[in-house]
């Protein structure tokens, strides 16, 4: 009974998670944290793997809280020329191909492969693949 009843908790509050997720890099550590939780216990370590990396990546996001001061002095002394966006600098806008220019992470940043940086309106930016914003340095 108590198993059921924790897979159902963690079952709605995966639910309720994209909604109520404010920080930048959860929804991304609560995919990776269900897939490694699948891994080792089926669907109930899914469902409790899910919850346990969106937590972390509500604290650390992709860059980690404490590398950030460092990477925006990294970006600052690279002079790096910023790209006007008419619409707002968020997590989920997908930047366009052209007119951009799309830098990549050094590795003592210890971000994973396939993510770049660039400046949009003056503020850093992490952008996936697609070149969607995955997380705003502030």
């Amino acid at each position: 009974m108590t198993s059921k009843l924790l897979l159902v908790l963690a079952t709605a509050g995966m639910v309720a998670l994209p909604m109520a997720a404010q920080a930048q890099g959860t929804l991304r550590d609560a995919a990776e944290g269900a897939e490694a939780g699948a891994d080792a216990a089926g669907p109930v370590g899914a469902v409790v793997g899910g919850a346990v990396g969106a937590a972390t990546g509500t604290v650390g996001g992709i860059l980690g809280i404490d590398d950030r001061p460092r990477f925006r002095s990294y970006v600052r002394e690279r002079g790096v020329n910023s790209y006007r966006w008419g619409g707002p600098v968020q997590v989920g806008t997908v930047l366009p191909d052209d007119g951009v220019t799309y830098y990549d992470v050094p590795t003592e940043y210890r971000v994973r492969p396939g993510y770049r940086y660039t400046i949009v309106n003056e503020q850093p930016v992490l952008v996936d693949r697609g070149r969607r914003i995955v997380e705003v340095i502030d």
